[in-house]
């Protein structure tokens, strides 16, 4: 796979569990150190990252040596481990589902600003939808 070319982006949706408010400071911060290191064990790039304290958002690169059902899984699964085993007061669980759209290069940079500015845009109800659509199945 080493010599196949590609520019594979993604924007990346998911939530916690009933969409309940798991992402509080300090889990904020275990997860911001912990799921770009993931990324790149999984030859990812990470090229933006933020989240609301009951979803994430992620703008990323990923090879396509590594499906992206399993990339996701991957890294869902092992960041609320990682948070639960972590952390005495708190606890992490993310839905089963998740959302993802593909963009070409040129988008990357509205992509981008959109999800560092999330918190933003979120207080000012500034939301752009189809960026914050998450499966329906979020309750799972």
């Amino acid at each position: 796979m080493s010599n196949v070319y590609h520019k594979l982006y993604y924007h990346l949706v998911w939530s916690t569990k009933n969409r309940e408010v798991f992402i509080t400071p300090a889990v904020e911060e275990l997860i911001k150190y912990y799921i770009p290191k993931k990324i790149v064990e999984h030859n990812g790039i990470s090229l933006a990252f933020n989240n609301t304290e009951d979803h994430i958002h992620l703008l990323c690169h990923i090879p396509p040596k590594i499906s992206i059902s399993e990339f996701v899984n991957k890294i869902k699964g092992s960041s609320s481990h990682y948070v639960n085993i972590s952390s005495d007061n708190e606890c992490l669980y993310w839905q089963n589902g998740y959302s993802i759209f593909s963009l070409s290069e040129k988008n990357i940079p509205f992509v981008k600003k959109y999800i560092i500015n999330q918190k933003q845009h979120h207080r000012d109800n500034t939301l752009i939808d189809i960026l914050e659509k998450i499966s329906d199945d979020q309750l799972s």
